[in-house]
């Protein structure tokens, strides 16, 4: 779980967004960096703009033992605005489902908890057919393993 700043960049800046994600562990009893762990997320905002549920595959690779990198790619649905329909103070992102990625840097507190940094992204893509502004949040997680 987390909090992130919401798309400081856009005309939905100024809020933030309470983050929380479910990352299944790996199939296999040896690690392998190529093979995908699924997650699933929400990211809930606080000031009235758009929140969004998530799922898809994440890649962990380790750089030494207690600092790795994270990177996933999976879609979207959201609340926010749609089509040629644009909010004042939202973001235009065209359609819903979106793509979505994100990226981090993580280190290994313990054993069991880790704290990341965070950077995730959503658009469509230019597949819609409607302006695409999309929506970045950056931030940070910390992470327990069970």
């Amino acid at each position: 779980m987390g909090a992130t700043a919401h798309d400081p960049w856009s005309p939905e800046r100024g809020s933030a967004d309470f983050n929380g994600e479910l990352l299944v562990g790996r199939i296999f009893t040896k690690p392998d960096a190529w093979i995908p762990r699924f997650h699933l997320g929400a990211s809930i905002n606080t000031g009235g703009k758009t929140s969004y549920g998530y799922a898809g595959f994440t890649w962990t690779f380790d750089l030494v033992d207690s600092v790795f990198i994270e990177g996933s790619f999976g879609g979207a649905v959201h609340n926010g605005s749609t089509g040629d329909q644009l909010s004042p103070g939202h973001n235009a992102l065209g359609c819903s489902p979106l793509f979505r990625e994100s990226g981090a840097i993580g280190f290994r507190l313990t054993e069991s908890w880790s704290w990341l940094v965070t950077v995730d992204h959503m658009s469509n893509a230019g597949l819609c057919g409607h302006v695409n502004r999309g929506l970045t949040n950056v931030g940070s997680k910390i992470g327990y393993r069970f």
